[in-house]
């Protein structure tokens, strides 16, 4: 005699009317936002926690999900910012000796909602042949689901595009960061002696760019998205760092494009960005972004440097890219997704200038494109030696 199957606990609704349903873990309650897929094997606890996610549910195309279980050391920043995320199969018990909790635990306690048991194949092609849908994920233990209520919800989502996200995830105010990336058996370490001082505008930063720039020797003063030109050159900087972040950059542009405008026309110090920060550089320089189809989120993209003709492996999470086509005079593209031909680096002819659209710290992923923070120290370097 076949078992029944188990009644779903979980149902995900997508706007066009087409359901999911079931096994929920994590908190109960309801999410409502953009659904995207990432296609990285490992990491669902930084890809969770990094600010990017804000407003979007994730579909790892991996099934594996949760059986390293999650520790306090991997959190990319304080809290989930992803609203929840979907998983082939439920998350097993963990095994790892750095494991501290039960991804469903952690789910629980944060507040985020996951459902298990989807066919992420099916969902992934819809993802991709259709573009990001707005989705709304329930999960109730009794199983008891007002379908009507979750594909209005979906359909009501006003979506990302116009959405201003970084202030929702930015520091409050500025602090100092000193610690440096893992090493075993210590951990972090703490860097001793700096070398530069960098302002780093938050965005929507991971912890593991900060561990970078500290370790190519930057002591580094984060402020928030919505400082200003005087906010920066205030601290005397040796660089400027722009960080990844969440939402619409063209929304975010209306406060930070002036300051970097500002910095650009007031100093000379060598500027570097990425993902949402890259996207902040372009706009100051005058190119335009566009929201993309369903982005790009995995540790597996390949990236060519135009101007070696080197090909990195990396970490990408955006949903809008740059329009190579609107670069200004005296600002060229360097990288390109070999995906599809997106922008994926840009710089300045004339000036220590530069930004990636992928994520060089490789948390998780690859680490092919860690010279970059090098190139960044080196160009505060060489101002420091030239002559005044």
């Amino acid at each position: 005699m076949t078992k029944a199957a188990s009644k779903p606990t979980a149902c995900l609704a997508l706007s066009d009317g087409t359901l999911f349903y079931g096994q929920g873990f994590g908190a109960t309650g309801q999410k409502v936002a953009e659904l995207c897929f990432n296609t990285a094997m490992t990491g669902y606890q930084e890809i969770m926690t990094d600010p990017s996610y804000a407003g979007q549910i994730v579909t790892f195309t991996f099934p594996h999900i949760g059986n390293t279980g999650v520790n306090p050391e991997d959190d990319e920043t304080a809290d989930p910012v992803a609203e929840g995320l979907v998983v082939k199969w439920d998350p097993t018990e963990p095994s790892n000796w750095r494991s501290a909790e039960r991804l469903a635990d952690w789910l629980a306690r944060r507040g985020r909602v996951g459902i298990g048991g989807i066919d992420t194949r099916r969902l992934t092609r819809a993802i991709r042949q259709q573009g990001a849908p707005h989705v709304a994920l329930a999960h109730d233990p009794d199983g008891n689901f007002d379908i009507e209520a979750l594909v209005a919800a979906a359909r009501g989502f006003p979506g990302l595009v116009g959405l201003d996200l970084s202030k929702e995830v930015t520091c409050a105010q500025s602090y100092r960061w000193d610690e440096m990336r893992w090493a075993w058996p210590d951990g972090f370490p703490k860097l001793k002696n700096p070398v530069h001082k960098v302002v780093a505008i938050d965005y929507g930063a991971k912890r593991n760019i900060l561990r970078c720039l500290a370790s190519v020797g930057c002591d580094v003063t984060v402020l928030p998205a919505t400082a200003t030109t005087d906010d920066v050159l205030a601290l005397n900087p040796d660089g400027l760092f722009l960080s990844n972040g969440p939402g619409d950059p063209a929304a975010t542009g209306e406060y930070a494009v002036p300051m970097i405008q500002g910095v650009l026309e007031k100093s000379d110090i060598p500027i570097f960005g990425i993902c949402l920060g890259h996207q902040m550089l372009a706009l100051a320089l005058g190119a335009t972004t566009v929201k993309m189809n369903h982005g790009h989120h995995g540790a597996n993209h390949p990236v060519k440097d135009i101007e070696t003709g080197k090909v990195e492996i990396t970490s990408m999470n955006h949903g809008f890219t740059v329009d190579s086509q609107t670069l200004p005079t005296g600002v060229v593209e360097t990288h390109v997704s070999l995906f599809d031909g997106s922008n994926c680096g840009i710089r300045m002819t004339e000036r220590p200038v530069f930004s990636v659209q992928y994520h060089p710290e490789a948390s998780p992923g690859p680490t092919d494109s860690m010279y970059l923070f090098d190139r960044f120290a080196a160009a505060m370097a060489a101002r420091a030696k030239a002559p005044a």
